[in-house]
């Protein structure tokens, strides 16, 4: 089976000027040049911070492309409260969004609780929906054991299908990973095929993100063929091209 590869890749710059090590203005350029690069290669999507919604829709206008924006909320840690998630969200949506990456609270989740997770998901997710944003969940797959992985993802799931109808399913998706925790025994932080699998196990009929780690194009096929809809990577052109990433995350 031929894979249209490039349609499964969110090309990602989620580095802030101080995380990059370069200057606002020089940063500002990386960001331009992610987007003018998305747009050249015609990937699914350009995956960027939320300040940058405005000024990736204007460049998408001015290039007659059909190239979706992301942005992710609450990154990279997830834990300001629900309307603080909300409004964020609004904001995107307001700039012209295409997609909602919100980080659930996995460290809530770990404390137990499940209600105040369930809580976020439900609204998050509905204010997506009404304004027909795709929204995904990242739940941080590194920070989490397998049992966790397995609860949480059911947890996301449970809420969608206990709230919203079948046909709005395929909007909404589990991702894994931010790219920017920091495990301290040296694991991978990104999405691993195990963790991939508990998720797309679990989450169905939800659809599943791998993010963070992804790099090269054999992994990415083996992700697709596992049943990942998509791909978020910073080595968006090295894997469409079949050529060896240097990035860091």
């Amino acid at each position: 089976m031929e894979y249209k590869i490039k349609q499964y890749l969110d090309s990602t710059y989620l580095k802030t000027a101080e995380q990059a090590k370069l200057s606002t203005k020089d940063n500002l350029a990386v960001v331009e040049s992610s987007i003018q690069e998305a747009i050249q290669e015609g990937f699914k999507l350009i995956m960027i911070r939320p300040e940058h919604v405005a000024l990736a829709k204007q460049m998408i206008v001015d290039g007659k492309s059909k190239l979706l924006v992301g942005t992710v909320v609450d990154f990279p840690k997830g834990q300001n409260n629900i309307d603080y998630k909300l409004f964020q969200a609004e904001k995107a949506i307001n700039d012209g969004v295409d997609e909602l990456d919100y980080v659930v609270d996995y460290e809530a989740f770990k404390l137990g609780e499940t209600d105040y997770v369930k809580d976020q998901v439900l609204k998050c997710t509905r204010l997506g929906l009404n304004n027909n944003k795709t929204v995904k969940w990242i739940i941080e797959t590194a920070a989490l054991n397998d049992s966790q992985i397995i609860q949480l993802t059911t947890l996301i799931k449970n809420v969608v299908v206990s709230n919203f109808k079948e046909d709005q399913y395929d909007k909404i998706f589990v991702k894994s990973s931010t790219g920017f925790y920091i495990t301290h025994d040296g694991s991978p932080n990104g999405a691993t095929f195990p963790a991939i699998v508990l998720m797309l196990e679990n989450g169905f009929p939800l659809s599943v993100k791998a993010s963070g780690g992804v790099k090269n194009l054999d992994d990415a096929l083996k992700m697709i063929k596992l049943g990942v809809k998509r791909i978020g990577t910073s080595s968006a052109k090295d894997i469409a091209n079949g050529t060896v990433s240097n990035s860091d995350y």
